[in-house]
Order: structure tokens, then C-alpha cells, then sequence
């Protein structure tokens, strides 16, 4: 991504701030909003993950103590979807509390009291790594849980906060690929089964066979819905969107 562009991204971007305390959480959207950015609030954890899913921030800010759900639970679930960037506050200048954050998938964290100055730094750094990895990473997908390095021929979904490998035939692979590039999508039978079956076969009724293949052994990790059946079309990613 060109420094323009890169800029351009980073002036647009969405940042949900997960704190209960109003006045932070206010000084924090007015430091934001200052360096071009847009903003969201949510006062606890429940809600936080509710506009996660909604509303898809590019960051986010998350405090550790919020009531009905801590910042760990969050940033957990968080991290089951995807791999939205996470910078957490806490008021407790612990390295246990910093490893945990770390370890669960944190991108960085601040300790409070702090300069929101120095938050929006944060933001602003972060954004740009994850930035510069994406556009480094056009051969990795991901969609929700899902990831695909098409490099490396591997495709692994976390599940439960793990990550588990795919173990996947190459048809299946490369059925999964195609879905993912645009998961909203329908694909017909005879698109891929162009796209993503060897020579020599021919028949439509194939690609169901694979698709149910590639179905049961996510079902079989408790994942339902994908690929999901558009009756009379074809398939599409699935609830994976």
C-alpha cells in the first residue's frame, strides 16, 4: 500500500473503544476524531463484541475491567473471528496482566492513567502494521475464522481460541480458496467446476460430492454452514461472512 493510500486508510478508519468509563471514553473518541479518524463506543463487554460483528472496526480499543464481560473474554472471542488489531487498557501495570494480553492475541496495550496523545500513537502505529502486513499478505485469506495461505497450501480455522489445521484434499482446498476471494458471492457448479477441479472431470454433480466432503469435516470441528447451499444457484462461503 502507497504512503497516500496507507494515509487515506488510516484517517478512515473505524475505532470501537470498549470502556465503561464515559469520560474516558469521550477523551479518548475527541483525541480520535482530532486525527481524522471515526469512532464507536461500547460500555461493556457484551456490547462491545455485538458491534464487533455489526459494525467491523478496523481497531480496537478494549479496557480489561468492563462489567458483564472483562477484556479477556472479549479480546478471546475477538480472536475466534478474526484477527481485528486489539490495543488493551488496563489500569494495572502488571507484567502478568501484559503477558496474558500478549498471549491471548493483543496487538499492544496502554496503561492507565495515560496521555491520549499517546493512545492515538498506538493506534496509529498499529494500524499501520497490520496495513503494510495486509497488503504483504495478498496471498493469505481470511474471512471470519478462516485463513488460507496460498503460498504454503494451508487453510486453518480457530475454533474455541485454538487454531486448528484443515486437512484438506487439493480440490477441497482449492473449492475453499475460491469461496473465500469472495465470500458473499454465489458460485454456480460449472464455475467451479472450471476453477477448481482437475482435468477430467466433468460432471457438475462432482462439485457437490466435494462440497459435502469439505462440509462435514468442518462440521466435524463444529463449524456449520460451510460452505452454505443457495438452492437453484450453487454455493457461496457461508456464515463465515
Amino acid at each position: 500500500m502507497s504512503p497516500p493510500a496507507l494515509q487515506d486508510a488510516l484517517q478512515e478508519a473505524l475505532i470501537l473503544i470498549a470502556e465503561d468509563e464515559a469520560e474516558i471514553a469521550e477523551i479518548l473518541a475527541a483525541y480520535l476524531q482530532r486525527s481524522g479518524m471515526r469512532t464507536i463506543h461500547a460500555p461493556d463487554g457484551r456490547e462491545a463484541l455485538a458491534k464487533h460483528l455489526s459494525l467491523k472496526p478496523d481497531l480496537v480499543l478494549l479496557d480489561v475491567h468492563m462489567p458483564r464481560m472483562d477484556g479477556w473474554k472479549v479480546l478471546s472471542e475477538i480472536r475466534t473471528r478474526g484477527d481485528t488489531p486489539v490495543i488493551m487498557l488496563t489500569a494495572l501495570d502488571q507484567d502478568i496482566d501484559k503477558l496474558m494480553g500478549l498471549r491471548i492475541g493483543a496487538d499492544d496495550y496502554v496503561v492507565k492513567p495515560f496521555n491520549p496523545a499517546e493512545v492515538v500513537a498506538r493506534v496509529q502505529a498499529v494500524l499501520r502494521r497490520t496495513s503494510a502486513d495486509s497488503a504483504n499478505n495478498a496471498r493469505l485469506l481470511r474471512v471470519g475464522a478462516f485463513q488460507v495461505d496460498l503460498d504454503n497450501h494451508e487453510a486453518v480455522v480457530r475454533v474455541g481460541g485454538k487454531r486448528r489445521t484443515l486437512e484438506l484434499t487439493l480440490t477441497e482446498f482449492r473449492i475453499l480458496a475460491a469461496l473465500m476471494r469472495a465470500p458473499k458471492r454465489v458460485f454456480s457448479r460449472a464455475e467451479l467446476l472450471v476453477t477448481c477441479l482437475p482435468e477430467g472431470d466433468t460432471q457438475e454433480r462432482t462439485v457437490d460430492s466435494h462440497i459435502s466432503k469439505l462440509r462435514k469435516k468442518l462440521e466435524n470441528l463444529d463449524i456449520q454452514g460451510v460452505p452454505a447451499s443457495v438452492r437453484g444457484v450453487g454455493y457461496r462461503f457461508g456464515s463465515g461472512t
